[in-house]
């Protein structure tokens, strides 16, 4: 069986970048027998040819071939070098994947596979050792992923959407809040915090509200359309949430030990507004959403965080940690 020149150049193409890397070089021979394999066609490609078509792609510098020769009596070998992406950046993204708890650990199979389409076969078989998914960060929703592509077109062409939304209850059954009822909501953002992805937007009362995307059922896009608030800042919105809880915006100070300076600057980001109290403790200024995340954010530092000021703040933990310490009185 004979091949038009194009199509043996797209075969060749295919074979470069599904077998080589910058440390998976191979010779001509090797990839003669490898197309031939691929074609069902043995010994039809001659290496001469695949020579010649190799050499000619690696003057188009349109398809970035690299080629060397170690030393004199030795073959030329070839790479493709022309990946978009570098090995440790599709780890991360694999990793974003695995950890992603909207995501059912079959669907997060099948983007990784996808992923590793990005690189050479023996650099996804690397990544893939080394990538392991627990189910336990893994959603039971498998409609999901399909939640998420029309809330996507119903943001773009500001489409207002209904669904069910609830909880978990301790018998691990869904009970749907809004009695049971649809919610209706203006969608404005797509938001990704703490392995979780959230729906923010305006409900019909006015209020911007936001819900985990894993909790809604029943996506429905609307024909009715809206006008998005042009004040609305997304990132402003959720930097005064502590695990997505909302409440009263206050501002807060609060005294902390030396050694947590780390874990406050990884969550307020290095222009947070921190200065030394005393030689052992420094103060920390921010605006915040004053809600049961906030205060279970506060306690998770034990005697290493005290709230100065606003003053019904520091009453509700005072309260809270008693309800805890009661727990252990016997």
């Amino acid at each position: 069986m004979s091949f038009k020149k194009s199509e043996m150049m797209l075969y060749l193409i295919e074979v470069l970048q599904k077998y080589t890397d910058e440390n998976n070089q191979l010779s001509s021979r090797e990839i003669t027998d490898l197309l031939n394999d691929q074609l069902g066609q043995p010994a039809e490609i001659a290496q001469h040819t695949v020579t010649r078509y190799l050499k000619e792609l690696e003057s188009y510098r349109t398809f970035l071939i690299e080629s060397f020769k170690e030393k004199e009596g030795v073959p030329i070998k070839y790479f493709y070098d022309g990946r978009l992406f570098e090995l440790h950046e599709l780890r991360i993204m694999m990793d974003a994947i695995v950890s992603a708890g909207v995501l059912t650990k079959s669907d997060k199979k099948t983007i990784i596979s996808k992923i590793q389409q990005l690189t050479s076969q023996p650099l996804a078989q690397k990544l893939e050792n080394q990538v392991h998914i627990n189910e336990i960060s893994s959603s039971d929703n498998a409609g999901v992923k399909y939640y998420i592509y029309h809330i996507h077109n119903a943001i773009h062409e500001q489409k207002v959407i209904e669904f069910l939304y609830g909880k978990y209850d301790a018998h691990k059954q869904i009970i749907y809040s809004n009695e049971g009822k649809m919610r209706r909501l203006e969608p404005y953002a797509l938001h990704w915090d703490n392995d979780n992805y959230y729906l923010i937007g305006k409900n019909m009362d006015g209020d911007i509200r936001h819900f985990r995307i894993d909790r809604i059922k029943e996506v429905k896009v609307t024909e009715e359309t809206f006008t998005k608030d042009p004040y609305f800042d997304a990132t402003a919105y959720t930097e005064k949430l502590f695990n997505m809880f909302t409440g009263e915006v206050k501002f807060l100070k609060i005294k902390f030990a030396n050694e947590l300076i780390n874990p406050i600057l990884d969550r307020f980001g290095l222009d947070a507004n921190i200065e030394p109290y005393d030689e052992d403790t420094f103060l920390l200024r921010t605006e915040a959403a004053i809600s049961a995340g906030l205060i279970s954010w506060i306690l998770k530092w034990g005697s290493k965080a005290k709230v100065i000021d606003p003053v019904d703040v520091a009453e509700q933990i005072k309260l809270e940690a008693k309800k805890t310490l009661a727990l252990y009185e016997d």
